[in-house]
């Protein structure tokens, strides 16, 4: 396995490269696009995609990561890295339709090119429809908020905001557009809470972001967060505020961390969407029908939405443990 850095065409890119051995026969190529190695959440997809890559490199091929350094230019960077993969020679590739405008050109040329694609993560069957890809592997990303937003609700926390902290992704987006929507359905109310899309992630912008939203709308008792690094940091801004035990928070994805905050009462709620399987059955979907002609007749492979919350989450933090929730 070798960690491989380059510049290339203006965006710096991480690789992380899982070869096949020189006496090997020829097997499939697959390039991976997804987030930043670092990031919690991406690195259990791409641990599924590379825990896939073992069966890849037995049959002669080899499981390539790209991601981006930051998620800043997020569309951008993310098009750059698709026809990077194309320039390299891929057999396959895996891709998540973050950002459309700026991606789907990028994924039409790999149909194009006659490379076999897997959209992945974001997007749903519709972007795997539209830009001619094999499958879609991940969870509805509407469904996901819709279903947390009902569960807040439903659970008392009835006024709610989602913070957005990666404006004009097309995942999150949606993640936001369901939450405003459960919630109002189960008799709440909703809002979006937009940040640059350089707080994602970013621990203290959003804790200051949460703070200030909450002395500023002391009604709210409910937020969403997009990611499991936000969650934690949305628990922070709600402490700080001085409002701890007033205000629920429940997310998409989790670590460890927040999986003790849902033990002991902290957090309500994580959004489970399964990133090990998506990294895992997307890769495994293209080695068999490089090497071999196999398709799987279900065109969109849901891993998620599923809730963790204080009934289910004793029987989640083993997965977390070993590195696959």
């Amino acid at each position: 396995m070798q960690l491989k850095n380059w510049l290339k065409g203006g965006v710096a890119t991480v690789a992380l490269t899982l070869a096949a051995g020189t006496a090997m026969a020829d097997g499939a190529n697959i390039f991976v696009i997804g987030g930043k190695p670092d990031d919690p959440f991406w690195s259990i997809v791409m641990r599924g995609a590379m825990d896939a890559g073992i069966v890849v490199e037995a049959q002669g091929g080899s499981v390539t990561w790209l991601g981006p350094q930051n998620y800043d230019n997020l569309g951008v960077d993310a098009a750059e890295l698709i026809r990077q993969a194309i320039d390299q020679g891929a057999d396959a590739i895996v891709g998540p339709d973050w950002v459309p405008e700026a991606m789907d050109p990028a994924f039409e040329a790999v149909v194009a090119a006659g490379i076999p694609l897997v959209i992945y993560n974001a997007g749903g069957l519709a972007a795997a429809d539209r830009l001619g890809a094999m499958n879609y592997v991940g969870s509805d990303d509407y469904r996901a908020g819709e279903s947390a937003g009902a569960y807040m609700a439903e659970n008392g926390n009835t006024n709610g905001v989602c913070l957005n902290t990666l404006p004009g992704a097309a995942n999150v987006e949606a993640f936001c557009s369901g939450f405003v929507d459960g919630i109002t359905a189960a008799g709440g109310t909703g809002d979006v809470l937009p940040l640059p899309a350089t707080s994602f992630g970013s621990a203290t912008a959003v804790a200051q972001a949460v703070r200030a939203h909450l002395l500023q709308h002391p009604e709210v008792n409910a937020i969403f967060a997009v990611g499991n690094v936000d969650s934690n940091s949305a628990v922070s801004g709600i402490a700080q505020a001085g409002r701890a035990g007033q205000v629920q928070v429940c997310g998409i994805n989790f670590d460890e961390s927040i999986l003790n905050n849902i033990a002991n009462g902290t957090q309500l709620c994580a959004i489970d969407q399964q990133g090990y399987h998506q990294g895992f059955m997307a890769v495994s979907i293209l080695n068999g029908y490089v090497n071999y002609g196999l398709s799987i007749p279900t065109r969109e492979i849901l891993t998620g939405p599923g809730i963790i919350d204080s009934s289910n989450v004793e029987a989640t933090i083993a997965g977390v443990a070993a590195g696959t929730r």
